[in-house]
């Protein structure tokens, strides 16, 4: 058990573990030190000189300033707290006249720091290097003139093990760029931009797309949110991590203007069918002593598609052949859903809500388009991260909290299976849970997986399927995924089947989430994804009657099937 100390900040003492620093001791007191560079997972850099404190008479910063016994603390004395706003002036100089979000008035953490501590960003006019903004393919881009080079995305894209990001330069010159070596590339995860405190790191915005087709008459709009979407954008309104505010937030898209309410649950559901079948075909072969290629990986994350594409491409095989969830509810409620219901596929405007930034990237994939009633189609026209779904409530003044619940649209059903999709393990899980079925025609004995679930980065079991022994990894992070990937290839380990993400915790941890996020707020949301699954009556995919009439429509048109629920993969090269 670690050893207490007593210290006083303010003159009033509190307990602190050894070890622990003054800012990380008032975070967890609720006490208000101001801070940017700051962040509980990520390596402490003292960049942005914000937490400052008094001690021994001295200021110093407070987050690399360790506990000690008898330690007294100021927080408040006026010397202090006007460095601190000079120094708050002096990052976001001109900050407000630059960034995009401010231009709209949209919330931006930046503005929202500079209104809590009563400082405005036109009063400096730091040195503008004038750098382009550099796009990272759809997804998101970073604009170094808005960056305080506080080093949280370059130490957020090292920590998942991709060190795409890097700052260069010195002194006034000393800026955020890019990894020009053409074998590190982004893989569009987002983790930098769910870390940076100023937005000069953003996801590309869908947010005037999205309001243009709600605006027009001609167009039908549908909305679908995805699992994780659901535990998380309640943070963005003050709620506790994890709550499940997916009937209010049915309620709030009805409220902005969407016709259908549908959900990628649903898709979900589709995935794990699609996916259970491909797993129990190789698994079959395996044990026939056929040849066959195995481990089998998962597809449903296109970061970690990327990932393979570009740094493993002779592993592309191994990849499942399955689309993704939003992409193939997109796709089932363009053709299934149009044709059923009379409506012109060509006006249907389809918008996934998603916790990620890989989605956008993905939505606007060529080899995803489909033909159908004389159109081509994008299974997913726009994707809206959590933070641009609540800024549109925001903007919109919807308060979702405080909304009444309403259910979604008949074709949105989902089962316990899709709703855990958004967990490091869940995409394992649920696979498992059908494929044993497909595979014995009987259920698993014991439908909880807990050996698949959790935040740790690399997880390995042996689940039992009828008489048989399937060996399975769960990998979350490119760091974790290299490390299981190079035991494959020198033959040092054995699976049949892995789950890899991008983002730790999964999906849950994905580059689109509240700002808010660090690994112990990830548990939480996690654990509210389990709780939806373990209130559902209906917990495996493939008895969702939903996703049954959807492959009942396609049972006799093969070519469409084809075209809705396969994808297929190819070497990637820097910036593709």
């Amino acid at each position: 058990m670690s050893k207490k100390v007593t210290i006083y900040i303010d003159e009033k003492p509190y307990q602190a573990e050894e070890g622990q620093s003054v800012l990380q001791l008032a975070l967890a007191n609720k006490l208000d030190i101001p801070h940017l560079c700051y962040h509980e997972d990520l390596k402490i850099e003292a960049n942005c000189r914000l937490c400052l404190v008094e001690h021994e008479n001295k200021i110093v910063t407070s987050c690399n300033l360790k506990a000690s016994e008898g330690m007294k603390i100021s927080t408040k004395n006026k010397e202090l707290v006007e460095m601190r706003q000079e120094n708050l002036k002096l990052l976001l100089a001109s900050h407000s006249k630059n960034c995009p979000k401010c231009k709209k008035n949209l919330p931006c953490p930046a503005f929202g720091l500079m209104q809590k501590y009563g400082v405005t960003s036109d009063e400096y006019q730091r040195k503008m290097l004038d750098l382009a903004i550099h796009k990272m393919v759809g997804a998101a881009e970073l604009d170094p003139n808005l960056c305080v080079r506080c080093g949280r995305c370059v130490n957020s894209c090292a920590d998942i093990g991709i060190n795409f990001l890097k700052l260069e330069g010195t002194s006034s010159d000393n800026h955020l760029t890019y990894n020009e070596n053409p074998k590190v590339d982004c893989i569009y995860c987002g983790q930098c931009t769910v870390h940076c405190p100023v937005n000069a790191i953003r996801e590309i915005s869908h947010l005037e797309q999205v309001e243009a087709a709600l605006a027009d008459p001609d167009k039908i709009l549908i909305a679908q949110m995805a699992p994780s979407v659901r535990a998380s954008i309640g943070e963005e309104f003050g709620q506790e991590a994890g709550l499940n505010l997916e009937k209010k937030m049915f309620t709030a898209l009805r409220q902005l203007g969407f016709e259908k309410i549908f959900d990628v649950n649903m898709g979900a559901d589709i995935t794990t069918v699609v996916e259970a079948k491909e797993l129990g075909d190789r698994l079959r072969k395996k044990f026939a002593g056929e040849k066959t290629v195995l481990p089998m990986f998962t597809s449903c994350c296109p970061g970690w598609v990327k990932f393979l594409e570009f740094y493993y491409p002779d592993f592309i095989d191994h990849l499942t052949t399955a689309r993704s969830p939003h992409i193939h509810s997109g796709g089932a409620y363009k053709t299934w859903w149009a044709e059923k219901t009379g409506t012109d596929p060509s006006k249907i405007i389809m918008v996934s809500i998603m916790p990620c930034t890989s989605k956008k990237y993905e939505s606007e994939m060529e080899k995803l388009t489909f033909d159908f009633q004389g159109h081509k189609l994008k299974p997913v026209d726009y994707v809206l991260t959590t933070r641009e779904m609540a800024a549109l409530l925001k903007k919109n003044k919807i308060d979702l909290p405080n909304l009444s619940d309403s259910e979604a649209d008949r074709e949105g059903t989902y089962s316990g299976a899709g709703a855990i999709y958004g967990a490091s393990g869940g995409v394992m899980e649920s696979a498992l849970r059908s494929a044993a079925y497909l595979l014995t025609g009987k259920e698993l004995p014991k439908i909880d997986l807990e050996e698949v679930r959790g935040m740790k980065g690399i997880k390995r079991a042996t689940i039992k399927i009828g008489d048989k022994e399937v060996k399975v990894a769960v990998v979350a992070t490119a760091r974790n995924a290299r490390t299981v990937l190079e035991e494959i290839k020198h033959k040092k380990a054995d699976y049949d089947y892995i789950e890899f993400m991008a983002c730790p915790g999964g999906c849950i941890g994905g580059g689109g989430q509240p700002l808010t996020g660090t690994f112990a707020i990830i548990k939480k949301r996690i654990a509210g994804l389990y709780s939806i699954d373990a209130k559902k009556t209906v917990r495996r995919a493939h008895e969702n009657k939903i996703v049954q009439e959807f492959f009942n429509y396609l049972a006799d048109k093969p070519s469409l099937a084809s075209q809705i629920l396969y994808t297929s993969y190819s070497a990637k090269n820097k910036f593709e």
